[in-house]
């Protein structure tokens, strides 16, 4: 290990211990250091720190640049209190352009074909593998968990008598209960009895655990449904790459469709939509009004009927 990844680890350890959220650093940051280790690079410099950041691996109009100059930034902050020779990039040195991504609605059937290319042996090949990304993939379609969610998800978080799950410390630090249908209690049930028969003794008490016992890495598990994407044939011709986030997109879109159709006042009830996923208010949930077409079309129907019946 060289002596950058050995104090990248202690900054890691540090930060954790003063209770910050690291998922960006934990992912990113041993990026950065193997960067600066292949280039021979022992010190930190603000050329290097940008020559990683902006790498062509990612679109520049979104937020991929920033996050890496951020993480990179935070640990030339610790360097330069050891090594004298570290420079800190300037804050701002990369700046973006939020852009709106229209997210993929998937289907009932793209969902079935990629719980079917699951079980094909290509690309997962090892059947406790299968298993596991088969029930997270499951979760997150009834759910629409976001996806750090449902890896952190822990095994006491899931009360199996009332079928509720418990996410713990969410985005904007907040927790929730997520009420969950019998059928995928019942999934997640029988994953359970396959885990722990794989792995008798994990090294992680997270509910999803890696081939090697270990907690899932985001990444991994990214790369892992890409391939199965691909596989299946799902969003062939599709502008936008479908993505595992937009699941979550896909239960919400579809929670609201469902409304529409069945005469529900989707108003009042996008508060209860706002709590299930997350939101931190309701304002972020109607973003999802705009987010395919048919929603448009029942939105406009329903205004349009409500000018009529007014005097």
């Amino acid at each position: 290990m060289s002596p950058l990844a050995s104090r990248a680890e202690e900054y890691l350890r540090l930060r954790r211990a003063l209770g910050h959220k690291l998922d960006d650093a934990h992912r990113l940051l041993p990026r950065f250091v193997d960067f600066l280790d292949a280039a021979g690079i022992q010190a930190i410099t603000v050329e290097a720190a940008l020559a990683w950041a902006q790498r062509p691996d990612a679109d520049p109009a979104t937020t991929v640049w920033a996050r890496r100059m951020t993480v990179a930034r935070g640990f030339a902050c610790h360097m330069a209190g050891i090594d004298p020779a570290t420079q800190i990039p300037p804050v701002g040195l990369i700046s973006y352009r939020q852009r709106w991504r229209p997210p993929f609605v998937y289907s009932t059937a793209d969902i079935a074909a990629l719980m079917v290319q699951t079980q094909a042996g290509n690309p997962i090949r090892s059947l406790f593998r299968a298993a596991t990304v088969q029930t997270l993939i499951g979760l997150l379609a009834a759910t629409g968990m976001r996806v750090g969610e449902a890896i952190a998800l822990a095994r006491a978080d899931i009360d199996w008598a009332d079928g509720v799950l418990v996410v713990r410390d969410a985005k904007f630090g907040k927790s929730r209960q997520v009420p969950l249908h019998a059928s995928t209690i019942d999934a997640l049930a029988a994953y359970a009895v396959v885990r722990d028969r794989h792995q008798a003794r994990p090294e992680t008490a997270t509910f999803f655990v890696s081939n090697v016992g270990r907690r899932l890495i985001y990444a991994d598990l990214q790369d892992t449904f890409r391939s199965l994407v691909t596989a299946a044939g799902v969003g062939a011709g599709a502008q936008l790459r479908p993505r595992l986030h937009d699941l979550r997109h896909s239960f919400a879109v579809a929670t609201l469709l469902d409304w529409y159709r069945t005469g529900e006042d989707v108003q009042a009830r996008l508060p209860r939509l706002a709590t299930y996923l997350g939101h931190r208010d309701p304002r972020s949930t109607y973003w999802y009004l705009s987010a395919a077409p048919e929603l448009l079309a029942l939105a406009a129907d329903r205004l349009q009927a409500l000018q009529e019946v007014q005097p």
